[in-house]
C-alpha cells in the first residue's frame, strides 16, 4: 500500500543553474549536495535536482508536472521573489478551497507554484 509522497526529482542538463535558482533565488537550503544531484528536505519529503544525460534544453511541456512549495505568507514571498527577478505567470489568487496559489517557472521552464493555506500544515 502506498503511504504518501516522499519526493520529487527534477532532471536537468544545467544542474548549476537550477541549483542557483532553487538555493539562491528561492532560498532553499540543500540537505545533500553531490556532483550530479542535490536534495532539499522538509520532514519526510524531498525535492531533488539532478543532472541527467537524457535531458536537454527546457521543459517541452512545462505544465505536465507542477512542484508546489508551501509558504506562510504568499504575498510577502511573491514580493521578495519579484524584486529579485522572478516573473510570475499567475500572481497570488485565492482558490476555491480557501488557500492561495501563485505560479512561476524555474530556469528549465518547469512550472512551480507557491501555496498558502491551512490544508498545507497537516
Amino acid at each position: 500500500m502506498i503511504e504518501g509522497v516522499v519526493g520529487v526529482v527534477i532532471w536537468t542538463e544545467d544542474l548549476e543553474g537550477m541549483l542557483g535558482f532553487y538555493r539562491d533565488t528561492l532560498g532553499l537550503t540543500p540537505h545533500s549536495v553531490r556532483p550530479r544531484f542535490v536534495s532539499f528536505k522538509w520532514g519526510g519529503v524531498r525535492l531533488g535536482i539532478g543532472a541527467h544525460d537524457r535531458v536537454s534544453g527546457k521543459a517541452k511541456d512545462p505544465f505536465r508536472v507542477m512542484v508546489n512549495l508551501g509558504v506562510a505568507d504568499i504575498h510577502r514571498e511573491c514580493k521578495r521573489l519579484s524584486a529579485i527577478g522572478v516573473e510570475f505567470m499567475r500572481r497570488p489568487e485565492r482558490e476555491h478551497w480557501g488557500g492561495w496559489v501563485a505560479t512561476f517557472s524555474d530556469p528549465d521552464g518547469n512550472t512551480i507554484q507557491l501555496m498558502q493555506g491551512r490544508e498545507l500544515q497537516g
